[in-house]
């Protein structure tokens, strides 16, 4: 399939949010032998109701024949198709790179689904096994993204041990992986930016390895007790009461923006100034304001605190020159980049999850109608080229 008939036409576009859609015997498949018997069973439950399709996808590790004619006839409007499990390319790595033929992407991020938020609970058995968790994740999505060069494959790492995550993180750059997802949480009983992590910004830093932020990297409901109004509980938008609720996505991006403040003031940029991050499927509406937030923060509070009179660089340029965010398909991407800087914000699919919607592209293009072609070039292409070091990375004054 040529560019002309893919999703993307003609157009140089990066994906910055993919996913692999896990079966069940995801950790024990890449688990170390030692690690195999212990490792947890995948739950699968949180995303869908297909158990009896996901118990035979398991068996077979691909879709049928009929299935898949049936998604590469869709062509170009593969988007459009079955998502989730069904999807062309959710579990198999031969599906996938014909699904990015269809889809027309340059470059594309693969995360996991479900794997990530075992790995970066506790698990029973402690530390050593969360680690070995870790390191099959990781295995898992290198093997699943070994075949295309198209595909960038995403590590997961838990910070709550730092001898552990250093270890790990040897082991993500030997694999080839091409970012690492973090929890937006306290690493222990440690900010993110405490100096005894030093040695882990540092060696992500040096490896060209954005750390990510993505949703899943923080319980996504509130407590129960927010919930708790002497009503009925209402379902999640699937349908079950394990996913997203209308009160849980008003305050979803909260924890990430929390993390990302916390690393501003603790200094981990300043310290690390080769160091970049992304936030993926957190949206990115709260962005304009937190930078607003951040500066007036610490123009007044600098006079107080010492570790801010030490920032050089006023937080919200030190956000625009070592992040970048995805918004939401319903997000006006184009007034939120009025109001803050085009810099700022890369295209996400979420290819095959259903959120990323069947009209990705056509929603994003309405937003940014009134942008000329070299912000709209920095939204589709130059963003991610700048956080992964592709090479031309495009000027970026030419969106000032």
């Amino acid at each position: 399939m040529t560019e002309a008939t893919s999703y993307a036409g003609a157009r140089l576009c990066y994906d910055a949010d993919s996913h692999i859609m896990e079966l069940p015997d995801f950790f024990r498949e890449f688990a170390d032998p030692g690690h195999r018997d212990a490792m947890p069973e995948l739950d699968t439950a949180a995303g869908s109701r297909i158990g009896p399709m996901i118990a035979e996808y398991a068996k077979t590790k691909k879709h049928s024949a009929e299935e898949i004619a049936a998604q590469v006839a869709l062509g170009e409007r593969l988007v459009t198709g079955p998502k989730g499990y069904q999807a062309l390319g959710a579990f198999d790595r031969d599906e996938r790179k014909q699904a990015l033929d269809q889809l027309g992407f340059q470059k594309q991020l693969v995360f996991s689904t479900f794997a990530a938020g075992t790995v970066f609970r506790k698990i029973p058995g402690g530390v050593d096994l969360q680690y070995a968790a870790a390191r099959a994740h990781n295995r898992a999505m290198a093997h699943f993204c070994a075949k295309d060069s198209r595909l960038m494959g995403i590590a997961a790492l838990p910070l709550n041990s730092i001898p552990h995550a250093l270890a790990e993180l040897d082991n993500i750059i030997s694999l080839g992986l091409k970012s690492v997802w973090v929890p937006h949480q306290p690493a222990g009983d440690k900010s993110p930016g405490h100096i005894d992590l030093d040695p882990v910004w540092a060696k992500m830093a040096e490896a060209g390895l954005p750390f990510a932020l993505h949703v899943g990297g923080d319980p996504l409901q509130m407590d129960p007790a927010w919930m708790n109004n002497g009503r009925p509980l209402p379902t999640d938008w699937l349908g079950g009461g394990e996913n997203l609720r209308g009160k849980d996505m008003t305050v979803l991006h909260q924890a990430a923006e929390r993390f990302i403040s916390v690393l501003v003031f603790d200094g981990v940029f300043q310290r690390h100034p080769k160091l970049r991050g992304i936030v993926v499927e957190l949206g990115c509406g709260w962005v304009p304001e937190m930078l607003v937030r951040l500066d007036w923060t610490h123009k007044n509070w600098a006079k107080s605190e010492p570790l801010l009179a030490e920032l050089k660089i006023p937080p919200s340029q030190q956000i625009i020159d070592r992040m970048a965010f995805t918004p939401y398909p319903f997000e006006d991407v184009g007034d939120i980049i009025r109001r803050s800087d085009p810099r700022l914000y890369m295209f996400a699919s979420d290819y095959p999850h259903t959120e990323g919607s069947k009209t990705p592209m056509e929603r994003f293009d309405k937003f940014l109608e009134g942008h000329d072609q070299a912000r709209k070039d920095l939204f589709y292409s130059g963003n991610f080229a700048r956080q992964f070091a592709l090479s031309p990375v495009p000027a970026m004054q030419a969106a000032e």
